[in-house]
C-alpha cells in the first residue's frame, strides 16, 4: 500500500511532516493494507489568507483492489483536527466495507 501526502500552496508543510502524516495514516489503517493499492492524503487551506472557522480541509482517498475509491474528508479550524478527523472517518468507512466484504 502506497500513502501518497500532498497539500496546496496555501498549507506550509515540510517534508518531515508530510511523512509523519502518511505514517499516521499508514498505522491507523495497517489492518486494511491487504486491501488497498494506494492512499493519497490532500490537505489545504480553503479559504487561504483569509482566515476563518473550519478552513482546513483534509480529504482522503482510498483506492482498493477491484472495488470503487473511497473517499472521507473533514474540515477543522487547525489542520491536526482535519487530520484526525479524515483519518478516523476513512477507518470507519472500509471498517464497514471489509465487513461487506466478509459477508458476500
Amino acid at each position: 500500500m502506497q500513502v501518497l501526502v500532498r497539500s496546496d500552496h496555501h498549507i506550509e508543510a515540510s517534508l518531515d511532516f508530510m511523512t509523519t502524516i502518511g505514517k499516521r495514516v499508514e498505522e491507523k489503517i495497517k489492518r486494511f493494507e491487504d486491501h488497498l493499492t494506494r492512499v493519497e492524503v490532500h490537505l489545504s487551506d480553503e479559504h487561504a489568507h483569509k482566515g476563518g472557522t473550519l478552513d482546513k480541509r483534509c480529504l482522503i482517498e482510498a483506492r482498493s483492489k477491484g472495488r470503487e475509491p473511497v473517499l472521507v474528508s473533514h474540515n477543522a479550524d487547525h489542520l491536526e483536527k482535519a487530520i484526525e478527523g479524515a483519518i478516523s472517518k476513512l477507518s470507519t468507512v472500509l471498517e464497514r466495507d471489509l465487513s461487506k466484504i466478509r459477508t458476500h
